[in-house]
């Protein structure tokens, strides 16, 4: 692993081509703390000799200084050392005489400059407006604000109309994860994968000689742990009244994905529930999914709502609700007793949506056909996908455990007698292609010369 740098091979083969554009550049990079914005523009930093100013949250003349001090040293300025930069005016002018064309100038933690000098974005939206998109200059506002960064994105911000490029910086996928987890079996990654996400920072505390249990006991039950508290600590960054939100997000943990059980379980009103599960979607915490194949899908009201991330979903359902349990008894106890019981059903809803990143991403048929889920009434598919044509259908079952060859096919035989409501009302019936993913199959490659699609862990 070079500089901690880590997986983001596509992302910084995009901010490289930009750099080599014949068109000036004003980008914006966010996405919640800990997920590797900060590794990932250093990075291009050190690949195309750019100018990186990391934002600490002091005062404007604090912050002119350090940046006054980290130019000095990048464009080897004596004078500059000795006199610091007093404004921004300065700071902007400064760099159209010296900033080379193509180099990236890359202004990390944005909002915190913000708040020392709300006049900023107006600041640079005339520089930018008089001198930098004249030439190929190439601007990053870097920032963990999701609420701010897309408030500068907004068509109030002096920046709107302006910003050429934006670039949302989501935790890793279980299979570019992988990397970090020290060559743990799949089975085990997984579970680790269910417990942390895809969040760098968080799979780099965990110690991989160990097992979940310890793990989860060390660094997320005890309340003095850097894991137990960070949850709370960036949901409150980010949100007014997050009593009723962690009310909210606690229930969907729980396993309630309609609008009306969320409702039935919090207390809270319709309205409120709406209008803060549409924040918590903006903030990219929680997703809204439709069954795969709907027409309307903003309108659709079949949507399911659920905590977008493994962290965080961990933490509601095991950690947040377990708090006074854990300092009364124990971490051990409350794993055992409070946990264990419960992680299968948690880790198998995890896999599930593995097993569609792999179909997706993996294999063949992602080229091809749109999957996601399917779900009508009782009837629930976890991964179904459409050709481009519409005249053949994937359908698969997922099972977070190891199947022997006669319980493959009954898990097969249950998924046919589904496909009928799948194809229900359609058209024209399609052609069919059934399969099963789960943690181990026996007897997998007599299912594949049977015609089924199988796949296990070993496949991964």
């Amino acid at each position: 692993m070079e500089s901690g740098f880590v997986d983001r091979k596509s992302e910084l083969a995009f901010l490289e081509s930009l750099g080599s554009s014949n068109q000036p550049k004003l980008v914006l990079v966010y996405g919640r703390r800990r997920v590797g914005k900060t590794a990932l523009l250093q990075e291009l930093a050190k690949r195309k000799g750019g100018l990186y100013l990391l934002a600490r949250q002091e005062s404007e003349k604090d912050q002119l200084k350090s940046f006054s001090n980290t130019m000095a040293r990048h464009f080897n300025d004596e004078t500059l050392a000795s006199s610091p930069l007093q404004n921004y005016d300065s700071i902007f002018t400064y760099l159209k005489q010296n900033i080379q064309p193509g180099i990236p100038v890359i202004l990390d933690e944005f909002p915190y400059m913000v708040e020392a000098q709300p006049a900023l974005p107006s600041i640079m939206q005339d520089h930018w407006d008089n001198h930098f998109q004249k030439t190929r200059s190439f601007f990053i506002l870097c920032g963990s604000s999701m609420r701010m960064m897309e408030k500068l994105a907004g068509y109030k911000s002096p920046i709107y109309g302006r910003r050429t490029e934006q670039l949302l910086l989501g935790p890793l996928t279980f299979f570019d994860a992988l990397e970090l987890m020290n060559s743990s079996p799949k089975e085990k990654a997984v579970e680790y994968y269910s417990v942390v996400g895809g969040t760098p920072a968080y799979l780099q505390l965990m110690d991989y000689s160990k097992t979940l249990e310890q793990n989860v006991v060390d660094r997320l039950l005890p309340k003095t742990a850097f894991l137990n508290q960070d949850a709370m600590f960036i949901l409150r960054e980010e949100l007014d009244e997050p009593r009723n939100y962690f009310s909210i997000l606690k229930s969907l943990a729980k396993g309630n994905t309609r609008l009306g059980h969320i409702i039935n379980d919090t207390g809270l009103e319709r309205g409120l529930v709406a209008k803060y599960l549409s924040v918590l979607q903006d903030l990219h915490v929680v997703q809204r999914a439709v069954p795969i194949g709907e027409k309307h899908e903003t309108r659709s009201r079949k949507g399911l709502y659920a905590v977008s991330d493994p962290y965080f979903r961990f933490w509601f359902a095991f950690v947040f609700d377990n708090a006074q349990y854990t300092e009364d008894l124990g971490g051990q106890k409350t794993f055992r007793t409070r946990i264990a019981p419960l992680l299968d059903a948690h880790v198998g809803r995890i896999f599930e949506e593995i097993a569609l990143e792999f179909m997706k991403t993996k294999t063949p048929w992602g080229k091809n056909y749109r999957m996601g889920r399917w779900w009508q009434d009782e009837q629930e598919i976890d991964i179904a996908g459409w050709d481009e044509t519409g005249s053949d259908a994937l359908l698969m079952e997922v099972k977070w455990s190891k199947l022997d060859e006669k319980k493959a096919y009954a898990e097969l035989d249950r998924l046919e007698k589904k496909a009928d409501a799948f194809t229900k009302g359609k058209p024209k019936q399609p052609r069919l292609k059934l399969g099963i993913i789960a943690k181990k199959i026996e007897g997998k490659e007599r299912l594949r010369k049977a015609g089924f699609l199988a796949y296990d862990l070993d496949d991964f």
